[in-house]
C-alpha cells in the first residue's frame, strides 16, 4: 500500500474532502454494526455517484486493501462492518448512502434501485403508481437498502412475496487474476466500457428501447407455493437455500453492488389487521396450518411476539417507537449518528458512564405516556402469544368467516384493529428487535453476553416454540420471542447470565435447532455471528476468488485468496 496520506490525497480527489473519514470519531457510525460486531478501519469513503463509486474501488484494488461495502448499515449480525482487527491488508469502508437514486420502469412494473437507494424512499415513490416494493414492514421502518435487502436474502415479513431476489444486477468483482471486472446483468444497454456504463446510469441516460424484455427473474416467484406446503420438512427460506443465490443475490458483500433490478406489486385497495391471541400453541400451530392450506387468499404478513417480549419491547422499545411514529423513518440515520456521537464522548469522559445515550433515552422515555392501545393492552393480560395478521381486498372476508368459526372452537380470541390500532400493532412488534439491544446496553455489567438467533424451522414443525432442557435454560436471564410465523422463521434473543461461556452456550443451541432439522439462519444473513455453510461458501469463493471484499463473512478466512 502507498503511504496513508498519499492514498487518502487520492481518495479525497475523487469523493472531496467533506467524504473521506479518517477519525475514530467519524468512522464509528460506519465501522460499528448496529446491533453486533466493530473493527478497525483505515478510512470511511462515501461515493456520490457510481463513477465515484468505481474509481474508489480501482484504488482500493491497486493498493490490496479490503473493501467492505455498506449502505444503511442496519444489519444484525455485523456483516456490513469490520469484525475484530485480526485482517492482513487495511480496510477501506465504502458507504453508498449518497447513490440513492431510484428509477421506475415498465410502468411501474419494475424499478432500478442503485447502490444506496432505500426501501423507505421506493415505498414513497411507487405510490402514484399503485404498486408496492419487495418489504414494506420491517425493513422500511429502519431505512435499510434496497441493494442490501437482496445481498442478504432478507426475507421480512411478507408472506406472499418470499426473500428479496433478482438475477437482474449491475456489479463489479475481482476475479481470479486481481483484476476488477464490471458485470452488467442488468439486461439494459448502457455503453460498452465501465465508466460509460455507470455514467448513463448515474445520469439515468437511457430510453426504453435500451431495457431488454428479460427472462431473468427480478423477484422470487416460487415462494407462495412453497409456503403453502405445510407437510414439508424443509424450511421454507433460509440463506443457505442454493435456488436463491445468483450473482448479488446472496452476495453477503462478497461483490460491490451499483444496481438491483426488481419487480414490483400492486397495492392493495383495503388493508385489515387482526390481532390474535392464545394461550396455547398448538392453538397457532392450527391456525397456521388453516390459513396456509385452506385460505384463497395469502394472508400480507403474520408477526408472532411473546408476551415476555411484548412486555420488553413497551418498556425498553418505547422511545423508537415514538421517533418513528412522531418524525418517520427519515430521522433515524440522523438519531444513530447523535447516538454514537453522544456513546464515544462518554467513552473518552471518565465522568461519564458508558452507553449514555441509552441511559438518557430510557429515562426520558419513562415521561411519555402509555404509547400502545387499549384493546391491545387488554390482550396481553389475556393471553401469553400474540399474533398479528394483515388481509388485503377479497381476504379481509375470508378472514372474518374463519375467526369468526375457529374461536368458537378453539381457546383464544381475535379482534379487528382500526387503522391507528392496526399500525400501532406492527410497530410494536417491529420495535421489538431493539428492547434486546437496550436492555443488553443498560444492564452490561450484570449479564454475561448476548445471543441474537434467526431460525427457520421445517414447515411441518408442530412443536415451534421453544422448550429448553433445564440445563440450558437456567443459563438465561431473559428470552425474547417474535417472528414471521407463517414462515416458520423465529428471532430467539438472549440475555445471557453472568458467568457463563456463550460460545458453549450458543454450541448447546445449535444442536437443539439441528436435532430439529431447522435452518440458520434465516433472513439476517450470516454476517460474523454464524458459520457458512458449504453451499454459501462456495457461492462467496466463485464471486471473490481473491477475498477481497468483506473477508470473514460467516467465520471464512480474512486472508488474502482465502489462505
Amino acid at each position: 500500500m502507498k503511504d496513508k496520506a498519499k492514498l487518502t490525497h487520492d481518495l479525497k480527489n475523487i469523493v472531496g474532502n467533506k467524504y473521506v473519514f479518517t477519525s475514530k470519531l467519524n468512522k464509528e457510525p460506519f465501522s460499528k454494526g448496529w446491533r453486533y460486531g466493530s473493527g478497525e478501519a483505515l478510512a470511511v469513503i462515501k461515493p456520490g455517484t457510481l463513477v465515484e463509486m468505481w474509481h474508489v474501488i480501482e484504488v482500493c484494488v491497486k493498493e490490496n486493501l479490503i473493501m467492505i461495502i455498506q449502505a444503511a448499515n442496519t444489519g444484525l449480525t455485523g456483516g456490513s462492518t469490520p469484525f475484530g482487527n485480526d485482517y492482513d491488508r487495511p480496510i477501506i469502508i465504502i458507504n453508498t448512502m449518497r447513490i440513492n437514486n431510484i428509477n421506475v420502469i415498465n410502468d411501474g412494473n419494475q424499478i432500478i434501485g442503485l447502490a444506496g437507494s432505500t426501501l423507505y424512499d421506493l415505498e414513497k415513490k411507487l405510490i402514484p403508481y399503485g404498486r408496492e416494493p419487495h418489504s414494506v414492514i420491517g425493513s422500511t421502518s429502519i431505512g435499510a437498502s434496497i441493494v442490501g435487502g437482496v445481498c442478504n436474502n432478507s426475507g421480512g415479513s411478507l408472506v406472499k412475496r418470499g426473500p428479496a431476489y433478482t438475477e437482474l444486477a449491475l456489479y463489479a468483482k475481482v476475479n481470479k487474476n486481481g483484476k476488477l471486472e464490471l458485470v452488467n446483468e442488468l439486461d439494459i444497454s448502457l455503453g460498452k466500457n465501465p465508466v460509460e456504463i455507470l455514467k448513463n446510469l448515474d445520469n439515468n441516460n437511457y430510453n426504453e428501447s435500451d431495457i431488454i424484455n428479460s427472462d431473468k427473474l427480478a423477484s422470487d416467484d416460487k415462494y407462495s407455493t412453497i409456503v403453502r406446503d405445510i407437510n414439508s420438512n424443509i424450511p421454507a427460506r433460509f440463506n443457505a437455500d442454493k435456488r436463491l443465490l445468483y450473482g448479488a443475490s446472496g452476495s453477503a458483500g462478497k461483490i460491490a453492488v451499483f444496481a438491483v433490478r426488481l419487480d414490483t406489486y400492486p397495492m392493495p385497495k383495503k388493508n385489515q389487521v387482526f390481532y390474535v391471541g392464545s394461550n396455547d400453541v398448538d392453538v397457532f400451530w392450527k391456525l397456521r396450518r388453516e390459513i396456509l392450506s385452506k385460505f384463497k387468499n395469502l394472508p400480507t404478513s403474520g408477526d408472532y411476539l411473546h408476551r415476555d417480549c411484548y412486555d420488553a419491547a413497551k418498556k425498553y422499545s418505547k422511545d423508537t417507537f415514538i421517533v418513528i411514529e412522531k418524525l418517520g423513518t427519515n430521522f433515524l440515520p440522523t438519531l444513530f449518528e447523535l447516538k454514537r456521537k453522544v456513546d464515544h464522548l462518554s467513552k473518552k469522559t471518565s465522568l461519564l458512564p458508558n452507553n449514555l445515550s441509552d441511559k438518557l433515552m430510557q429515562f426520558m422515555s419513562k415521561f411519555w405516556p402509555n404509547h400502545l392501545p387499549k384493546k391491545i393492552e387488554k390482550y396481553r393480560e389475556l393471553f401469553e402469544h400474540h399474533w398479528i395478521i394483515e388481509m388485503s381486498d377479497e381476504g379481509i372476508e375470508e378472514a372474518q368467516r374463519f375467526f369468526k368459526k375457529f374461536f368458537k372452537e378453539n381457546e383464544g380470541d381475535f379482534f379487528e384493529c382500526s387503522e391507528k390500532e392496526g399500525n400501532k400493532a406492527i410497530l410494536h412488534r417491529f420495535t421489538a428487535a431493539s428492547a434486546f439491544g437496550r436492555y443488553s446496553a443498560l444492564n452490561e455489567d450484570d449479564i454475561g453476553g448476548t445471543m441474537s438467533m434467526d431460525i427457520a424451522f421445517p414447515r411441518n414443525e408442530k412443536n415451534w416454540f421453544e422448550k429448553l432442557p433445564k440445563e440450558i435454560d437456567d443459563m438465561f436471564e431473559m428470552k425474547l420471542y417474535y417472528g414471521h410465523l407463517f414462515c416458520h422463521v423465529l428471532h430467539q434473543n438472549y440475555i445471557i447470565k453472568k458467568g457463563v461461556d456463550p460460545i458453549k452456550l450458543k454450541e448447546k443451541l445449535f444442536k437443539t435447532y439441528d436435532n430439529r432439522g431447522a435452518e440458520y439462519p434465516s433472513e439476517h444473513n450470516v454476517g460474523h455471528e454464524y458459520d457458512a455453510k458449504k453451499t454459501l461458501i462456495n457461492f462467496y469463493k466463485n464471486l471473490d476468488p481473491t477475498n477481497s471484499f468483506n473477508p470473514g463473512i460467516g467465520r471464512t478466512s480474512k486472508l488474502r485468496n482465502w489462505e
